[in-house]
């Protein structure tokens, strides 16, 4: 479905934030018979419908909201609005169309477009291969689930998209070019379950794309996918890593060697993995990989990594504390501690509990010497699921400012005090960022 579809159509939108706004904007521009907004959050007073918008659509509310839904032709819901609202089950029990912003917009950009999801690595992959592109002369748009709605975007020649299970879940075109970092279960209670999560996920991959891209050294991906036609990045037989020249870690495409390892400024095996996707990305784009790799380890050099991604904070004490707030989900957790294998290390975790199941992570710590300081809500109940584990020293702190001081205390000359909760924020703080602020204020206020 396309916008132009729309025209003389009977269209509810679901959900007044930013992608709602967006939508409303683009579908009021094709002549539709009649366009209404529906908010059910109770906060939808934040934001004031007014002006253009309210002129264009009225906004309802509260119970009569689910009748303007049920009497369109057409429901285009947010992300946000997730698969198992009790709304969406009826309306697709009645088969009320749905679609999202997302997907009206993938309709008519979808050859120009490469996507890029994943349960983790697609902020920092879909970063890289606009970077990276830009750096080889192919200009392009860069937006998604960065913050900037796919409708709000302008033309261009080329589009890299940063693209959550939210917005893949809809789409009915793919990107030209289709990639998936990882997958692990995440996000369970909007999806309905994690086979419900990995099939809106891959539905990226599924109405024809011209490329797909995958990391090939994630496993659960690699069942997921089969005997699907890809690109496995990480393979010997694409981009990879292997001894080069001088005896040290190369990235590679094929058996011809690109530049050092040492190059990339972020750390991690799996940033090592991301920019073997992001590479591989521009070699299915046609970029001359081999030819352009001078060029490209200039660029590498220059990415800088995104905030709250690992981030490191200058410390007098010789302890290098490190932001990874949106380290969300025990995975996510687990590949930051991995990225400091071999270095003493404190590990902050616990945030909003989602329920999550936190037995990967004790499986993962099984054989590692490390502290981990659990804070309110779930802390405690990631601390429970560590216990008995013999080389794993585990503490409680009241809040995050409280496990910065002890993690002072308990972490060795020379280590490292990871910030990575394996739960969202929200709850305790008002976003992410302010539990970034949070972390970096009690870290400067520690240090007198």
């Amino acid at each position: 479905m396309r916008l132009s579809d729309l025209r003389g159509r009977h269209v509810a939108v679901w959900g007044a934030g930013r992608e709602g706004r967006a939508a409303v904007t683009a579908i009021a521009a094709h002549g539709p018979a009649g366009l209404v907004v529906v908010d059910d959050s109770a906060n939808f007073l934040t934001l004031p419908w007014d002006g253009p918008l309210a002129a264009a659509a009225p906004l309802v509310t509260g119970e009569e909201g689910f009748e303007r839904l049920a009497a369109a032709d057409v429901v285009v819901r947010s992300p946000g609005v997730p698969n198992t609202h009790p709304w969406m089950v009826e309306l697709r029990r009645r088969s009320v169309p749905v679609t999202q912003g997302s997907a009206l917009w993938m309709a008519d950009h979808a050859d120009r477009t490469v996507g890029v999801t994943g349960s983790k690595g697609k902020s920092t992959t879909s970063s890289l291969i606009s970077h990276l592109l830009t750096a080889m002369d192919r200009p392009n748009v860069f937006g998604g689930n960065i913050g900037v709605p796919l409708l709000d975007l302008p033309e261009a020649e080329l589009y890299v998209l940063e693209l959550s299970s939210y917005q893949c879940s809809d789409l009915t075109d793919s990107p030209r070019v289709a990639v998936v970092t990882a997958l692990f279960p995440e996000h369970l209670d909007a999806h309905g379950g994690e086979r419900e999560y990995y099939r809106d996920k891959l539905n990226l991959l599924a109405h024809g794309p011209h490329a797909v891209v995958v990391n090939g050294a994630d496993p659960r991906l690699a069942a997921e996918l089969g005997d699907r036609a890809a690109v496995r990045a990480g393979s010997p037989d694409t981009t990879h890593v292997a001894t080069g020249p001088d005896g040290t870690q190369w990235f590679h495409l094929r058996d011809t060697p690109l530049f050092p390892r040492a190059v990339l400024p972020l750390v991690g095996r799996h940033n090592e993995g991301n920019l073997c996707v992001a590479l591989a990305v521009l070699d299915a784009l046609g970029v001359d990989v081999v030819a352009r790799k001078d060029s490209l380890a200039v660029a590498v050099a220059e990415f800088q990594g995104l905030a709250h991604r690992l981030t490191e904070i200058a410390d007098p004490s010789g302890l290098t504390f490190v932001d990874d707030t949106l380290a969300t989900s025990p995975y996510a957790a687990m590949h930051a501690i991995d990225a400091y294998e071999g270095r003493p290390l404190t590990v902050i975790v616990g945030g909003a509990d989602r329920g999550l199941d936190y037995s990967p992570l004790r499986a993962h710590l099984a054989d590692r010497e490390i502290t981990v300081i659990g804070v309110p809500d779930s802390g405690p109940r990631i601390v429970e699921a560590l216990s008995g584990l013999p080389s794993v020293r585990t503490e409680l702190a009241d809040d995050l400012v409280a496990a910065v001081g002890l993690s002072r205390k308990l972490t060795p000359a020379g280590g490292v005090v990871l910030l990575s909760p394996a739960a969202p924020s929200y709850g305790r703080f008002r976003n992410f960022e302010h539990r970034s602020e949070v972390f970096a204020q009690a870290v400067a206020d520690t240090a007198r």
